[in-house]
């Protein structure tokens, strides 16, 4: 396993194929600072063309996943883009940290988050926009943001907490900012698993590891295909993009050395998965 430091605050760990997002500045809870949101925004550009990459684990060191963006600098004056206006430069900053959790649903890899502690604000946010959350005893999960005089609606949790846990539900959590714990987190559903203190990691690559048991090509166009379900996609359409997909994939490699051997397959060209036409002759 190698470790490389992004920047202060954000650490990589690569074992293989699995990617290990660390969000590390336990003594603040893991704000999301400028160096922080520059550091992962490359990091999601570098994965979305990186085939070799499989999983992504999403955490937090310490006590917290994440408290969401970091007040404490915006307090302090510094400034996301010093070239415009107040207006235009807060708006930039939550352009930016949106993209973040954009981000993560393009990127091809599943991303599992583990959240042994707090995440509040975009924090949650980020957590929500992952593929799975597997949550320890101490995570609480809350829209902080709307106690502050903000929305409660914030980096995708007006997109993501409704699809998550139901509408009345998200609603209450969004009006409300009050903080969930991780035994309502899993009664609710948005938490898939809830582990032991400490054991959150030592799952989530249990999990990855069982990814890596299905062929590349699968896993990425599973993940499509669940995003264009949930952006409200009818019936007809799944089907018809659930057609498509299974047609591509039936013509991969991994197709054919995966499924079981029939007399068909010792057919010429077979073993590449690809089928012969009338002839015999390949269609690759």
């Amino acid at each position: 396993m190698s470790e490389q430091p992004i920047t202060a605050g954000l650490r990589v760990e690569r074992d293989g194929p699995v990617t290990t997002v660390v969000l590390d500045r336990p003594e603040r809870l893991n704000p999301l600072s400028y160096e922080v949101i520059r550091g992962l925004r490359a990091l999601l550009e570098e994965l979305r063309r990186d085939t070799a990459q499989r999983v992504v684990l999403l955490t937090g060191s310490g006590r917290a996943f994440s408290a969401g963006i970091d007040l404490k600098e915006q307090a302090s004056g510094a400034l996301w883009d010093d070239g415009v206006g107040p207006v235009q430069e807060r708006y930039a900053l939550q352009q930016a940290v949106g993209d973040l959790v954009a981000g993560l649903r393009r990127i091809p890899q599943p991303v599992v988050a583990v959240v042994a502690g707090v995440a509040a604000g975009g924090g949650m946010s980020l957590a929500c926009a992952a593929d799975v959350r597997i949550a320890e005893p101490a995570a609480t999960f809350s829209a902080a943001f709307v106690r502050l005089g903000a929305s409660g609606g914030d980096l995708g949790s007006s997109y993501f907490l409704p699809r998550l846990i139901g509408w009345d539900r998200a609603a209450e959590m969004l009006y409300t900012g009050r903080t969930v714990d991780a035994q309502e987190a899993l009664r609710l559903g948005l938490v898939t698993e809830l582990t032991g203190p400490g054991e959150g990691i030592a799952r989530a690559r249990e999990l990855a590891a069982r990814m890596l048991a299905v062929a590349p090509m699968s896993t990425r166009m599973t993940k499509s295909l669940l995003d264009l379900s949930r952006d409200g996609a009818s019936l007809a359409q799944m089907l018809e993009y659930e057609n498509r997909t299974q047609i591509l994939l039936s013509r991969t490699e991994d197709f054919a050395r995966g499924r079981p051997r029939s007399r068909s397959a010792e057919r010429p060209g077979s073993a590449t998965g690809d089928a012969p036409d009338r002839r015999g002759r390949s269609t690759r």
